[in-house]
């Protein structure tokens, strides 16, 4: 605080606008990035669903597991297991669809392990 000549006392606010601007700036900066997320398309209503004779749907349960149209198997297991269909399938899509209320991020690491499966075409089901 400073002083003036008449004996009261002013506060001095430049230092503080100092400090201001420099915080703005700083958080300006320092601001996070928009997610990104996984690129996906939706399916156009006019498609065929997905059966169990030509396609193959993988569905993320909420206990761990997972179901190869009807086969239930382990999560730890699926790696192995898409990669030995896919080794004589032709089609090298794989329909992926979650339970009702389940975590998406259960879906992504069923997405993760058929991407390094090998398959380069994955597709989300929506019902």
């Amino acid at each position: 605080m400073a002083m003036s000549t008449g004996g009261k006392a002013q506060i001095n606010v430049t230092p503080m606008i100092d400090v201001l601007l420099v915080l703005i700036v700083i958080f300006m900066v320092i601001t996070p990035l928009t997610p990104r997320g996984l690129n996906a398309l939706a399916p156009l209503g006019t498609s065929k669903p997905a059966t169990a004779t030509s396609d193959i749907v993988v569905s993320v349960h909420g206990d761990g597991t997972v179901g190869i149209n009807q086969e239930t198997i382990k999560l730890a297991s699926l790696h192995d297991r898409l990669a030995a269909i896919f080794r004589n399938h032709t089609n090298h899509v794989v329909f992926v669809r979650g339970e009702k209320g389940l975590d998406f991020a259960r879906v992504a690491e069923v997405i993760d392990i058929a991407r390094g499966a090998g398959l380069d075409r994955i597709a989300l089901a929506t019902q």
